[in-house]
């Protein structure tokens, strides 16, 4: 079903409040993504696996996402479609072919051309007549409303008698449109009723000589109203305002205040600003556990945008958002051993809608593409741990098809995207870009792209099985890294060799894992601690120690559970059930190889086709197999796929 209609109008409020309705009545529940912060119709399928906490482990992420949807009965929605109709449309068909227990709610300006396509017209509040009795005015949505409204900025309100017309000629002007309702309560916390009604008459005596000329009445009263706030503002928060419509995503005051200063807005009073803003509707403040991040509503960012191309504003406006961004991306790396290592993931998870607008902005200039694919670059590990790959690569390949002559950028980008490559099992892809990466770095002298294009190598001959040659490339790669200096590079060289090492030699694997987590643990970088702690463990089990190992992957999924690492929980409960089997639990094993099942199924991976340790895996699952007999096998392991993550959490983590 589609709700549709004019912006403002409440659709995004009808679908959250319908899903919040009827999540009890899907057994898998409801989800609602919103995309008005995306843009780029490719990223579409990743963003919505993303957001279901589908890891996209292989370079299709629609079939991942039809795979983990298929048996789920849950209601998706879909708000804000209009700007990607074509995508949409292809996406919502695509699921529903594969996925026939889905059903999917969808909001947009405009329909999405679909056979089966429901559409239900979202209509305006219902607004009185000025002559009826106050008592009936009052009973009026939009009359409700907006008193509900102004109650809030004017503390104590209560709609009188002598009011109640006031207000109905007012709902009557604004049509009924929640969003203009919002706008004009706004504004009653420093202005008179009555002075509000007469700039409002104003406003809309303009409208009505050109009624007819501008589209449906619907779209005339909603654009008149946001005009009618914006005069209303004064000259620098109008300013604001348009600077403001660039971020996707909301923004947080410092960087308001970064990006947003000069040309009639000094720093200091950035915050000022912003507050009269948020008392105007035009920007709405969240609470986060972090601070306050502020956001537009998309009608509103819309109607700044044009605000901003007519402004004269926008070059110098657009070289400070990509100056910030690429800044922010160099500075909060996640592959950086430091302390704020789980703050930097966060920020740039919480960053991500600004940084594609970054992204865009970048690579629409050819002299500023190197700096665009430096960003995304740079964003490596993030792309990893945030289980984005297929976004990441597809940023990588365009900046690689911009940036064609050698540079710095160009090198850091084809060892990246390799990197990218081989954890999506496109090994030939990823062999291609390092060849040209460690030509180009021969050339160039480059030694930090030829440490991290060996360190690639070597994981390429792990993948091959040729465990003798990854570790020594493993070993000059991390010669490299030590002679640079690159400490964080160092711990990283270390996880790969220890995790791809083990069964070949226990021993030296368990030493190099120990070392990272030691160095985890004296630079304090919390999630590299998750995954050293994790590979101590492994090491632990296959030297005969399962007691150890059953510790260090208990601690290890404490923290990856903190990021929602479902790679990372998905090989911690692997290497538990082995566990579990070596003691002789084999239900279990069992049960816990299907929780495991479940997490690599809605990543579109296996431990056949991703994991380095298909021996262990094949093991176990044939000794609980034979122990428990085929029926009763299954039945554990089935049990264990249906407990879903909140559940199988607390069985797994018993001793």
């Amino acid at each position: 079903m589609t709700l549709t209609g004019a912006g403002g109008v409440g659709k995004t409020r009808l679908a959250m409040r319908v899903a919040e309705a009827l999540r009890p009545a899907y057994d898998d529940g409801a989800e609602i993504i919103e995309l008005s912060s995306l843009e780029d119709p490719e990223l579409l399928a990743p963003t919505v696996a993303s957001a279901l906490g589908v890891r996209d482990a292989g370079p299709s992420p629609m079939s991942v996402l039809i795979d983990y949807l298929a048996e789920r009965r849950m209601l998706l929605v879909l708000d804000n479609c209009e700007h990607l109709l074509d995508a949409c449309a292809k996406l919502v068909d695509g699921l529903l072919r594969g996925a026939g227990r889905l059903r999917v709610l969808v909001t947009s300006r405009q329909t999405l051309g679909l056979a089966g396509e429901q559409v239900f017209v979202v209509p305006s509040l219902s607004v009185p007549d000025p002559a009826a009795a106050p008592r009936d005015i009052t009973r009026s949505e939009s009359v409700r409303m907006l008193a509900d409204r102004v109650a809030r900025v004017r503390p104590g309100f209560t709609l009188d008698r002598t009011d109640a017309r006031v207000f109905a000629r007012l709902c009557r002007r604004l049509g009924g449109i929640p969003l203009a309702i919002e706008l004009a309560a706004g504004r009653l916390a420093s202005m008179p009723l009555e002075e509000l009604e007469r700039r409002l008459d104003e406003r809309f005596e303009i409208l009505d000589a050109g009624a007819g000329i501008g589209g449906p009445p619907r779209h005339q009263t909603m654009r008149a109203a946001v005009d009618w706030s914006f005069d209303l503002c004064t000259r620098a928060e109008r300013r604001l305002w348009w600077r403001l419509s660039m971020f996707a995503g909301g923004v947080e005051v410092d960087t308001a205040e970064e990006v947003c200063q000069g040309d009639g807005i000094e720093r200091e009073d950035v915050f000022e600003l912003l507050a009269g803003l948020v008392d105007k509707s035009i920007m709405v403040a969240d609470q986060q556990d972090d601070g306050v991040r502020y956001h537009m509503l998309d009608s509103i960012r819309s109607y700044g945008r044009e605000k901003l191309a007519d402004s004269g504003e926008e070059e110098a406006l657009r070289r400070r958002f990509c100056e910030h961004y690429r800044s922010l991306a160099a500075e909060r790396r996640v592959d950086r051993l430091v302390p704020e290592q789980l703050a930097h993931y966060r920020l740039l998870a919480a960053e991500l809608p600004n940084i594609r607008v970054a992204l865009e902005l970048s690579y629409s200039r050819p002299e500023e593409a190197a700096g665009g694919l430096d960003m995304v670059s740079a964003m490596w590990g993030y792309w990893i741990l945030a289980g984005s790959m297929t976004e990441g690569r597809h940023w990588l390949q365009r900046g690689l098809e911009l940036v064609p002559a050698d540079s710095r950028a160009r090198r850091t980008g084809l060892w990246a995207s390799a990197t990218l490559a081989l954890y999506q099992g496109d090994r030939a892809e990823a062999e291609g870009m390092l060849e040209d990466a460690q030509r180009l770095a021969r050339e160039a002298g480059d030694d930090e792209t030829r440490a991290f294009a060996t360190q690639v190598s070597a994981m390429v001959a792990f993948s091959e099985g040729d465990a003798r040659s990854g570790m020594a490339l493993m070993e000059k790669a991390r010669a490299g890294h030590v002679d640079r200096g690159d400490l964080s590079a160092l711990g990283i060289n270390l996880y790969y060799d220890a995790s791809f090492s083990v069964e070949e030699d226990p021993e030296r694997a368990g030493e190099l894992a120990q070392e990272f987590l030691t160095l985890c643990e004296k630079r304090r970088a919390e999630p590299s601690r998750g995954y050293a702690l994790f590979v101590v463990g492994v090491a632990a089990w296959h030297q005969g120690h399962p007691d150890r190992a059953e510790a260090m992957l208990k601690e290890a999924m404490a923290i990856r559970r903190t990021i929602n690492d479902r790679w990372g929980l998905a090989e911690c409960v692997e290497v538990l059930a082995w566990i579990a089997g070596w003691y002789g639990r084999y239900e279990r094993a069992a049960r816990m190889l299907g929780v495991a099942n479940a997490l690599w199924q809605a990543m579109g991976a296996s431990p056949a086709t991703y994991w380095p340790h298909i021996r262990d895996h094949e093991n176990c699952v044939a000794r609980a197999r034979e122990a428990l007999g085929r029926r009763a096998y299954t039945a554990a392991f089935r049990g264990g796929e249906r407990l879903g993550l909140d559940r199988a959490m607390p069985y797994v983590l018993e001793r």
